[in-house]
């Protein structure tokens, strides 16, 4: 989304964040319940997985994702149509990433990585999948809306 290379990294920018944030309360359930520590396992965790996330979305991932959308989705489909695909394919690629991040996290390059990389694979997708087409996606197209009206007149310096 976004009319320039400016507006689609806002937009990347904010989609990642309220993504990890989610997928980082979510994994911090998952592996010690709802505990008052919560907040700050999330808070301490929340910039490397931002950082990594951000890298993997920009350079890899988003690339993949928009070549392949592109490849399926005709210019004449619903917009709908379009946003439906980038997302599962956004998501099925960050998930594979992003898993492969939290148990490198969780047990290192331990004989454990590999059973805990397959269970967050199937864990993360079951949550990140909804999370970004009910609730982040949503969010972030309304928030990207209010800082970019689709209609603004230019505004100088930008």
């Amino acid at each position: 989304m976004g009319r320039n290379k400016k507006e689609a990294f806002v937009f990347t920018l904010i989609m990642c964040a309220l993504m990890v944030l989610g997928m980082s309360f979510y994994n911090m359930i998952l592996m010690q319940g709802f505990t008052g520590a919560i907040w700050l396992q999330v808070a301490a965790g929340y910039v490397p997985g931002f950082i990594v996330a951000l890298i993997l979305d920009v350079f890899v991932v988003g690339k993949i994702a928009k070549g392949l959308t592109g490849k399926l989705v005709k210019p004449s489909d619903p917009l709908v149509k379009r946003i439906m695909f980038m997302s599962v394919f956004m998501v099925t690629g960050m998930v594979f990433f992003m898993s492969a991040f939290g148990a490198l996290m969780q047990s290192g390059f331990s004989a454990s990585f590999l059973p805990s990389y397959g269970s967050l694979l199937w864990k993360n997708f079951i949550c990140a999948l909804p999370l970004q087409l009910l609730i982040v996606g949503p969010i972030t197209r309304v928030i990207f809306m209010r800082l970019y009206p689709p209609h603004a007149a230019p505004q100088l310096g930008s």
